[in-house]
């Protein structure tokens, strides 16, 4: 086979099989999750299984990395359907938008405090006992 033609097969087919793998484990966190005793969606599930993996080492980032980054960088293109479906509560948004605003908002910052604050409590280190 010409190095060319194989240099491109292997570029089109990597990726392809990277894609399959993280359709596959989120597969299998839709199988998973009505089996857990916390009421979880599957997709938090399969991001779970997947960083589970990746940090025990079992699957290496690279094994995955560019299908993922392919997911990347292509990711405003997931959100299209949810714009769409928006605009069927326009009456909705008109009403309660601002307030709906707000709840993200707040809820938003929350989020990001309470993980700044658990990571700097996490990077503090322990303090030895005071001698008497």
């Amino acid at each position: 086979m010409n190095r060319g033609v194989a240099t491109a097969l292997a570029a089109t087919v990597r990726p392809a099989l990277q894609i399959g793998a993280l359709v596959g484990l989120d597969q299998l966190a839709r199988v998973l999750t009505p089996h857990l005793p916390l009421a979880l969606p599957s997709n938090l599930v399969g991001m779970l299984l997947l960083s589970l993996l990746l940090s025990t080492g079992l699957v290496r980032e690279r094994w995955i990395g560019t299908g993922a980054g392919l997911f990347n960088r292509h990711l405003a293109f997931f959100f299209v359907p949810i714009a769409v479906g928006l605009l069927a509560y326009g009456t909705l948004l008109r009403e309660h938008g601002l307030a709906l605003l707000l709840v993200i908002g707040l809820s938003t910052a929350a989020g990001i405090a309470a993980a700044g604050w658990i990571a700097a409590w996490r990077a503090t280190p322990a303090r030895p006992p005071a001698s008497p």
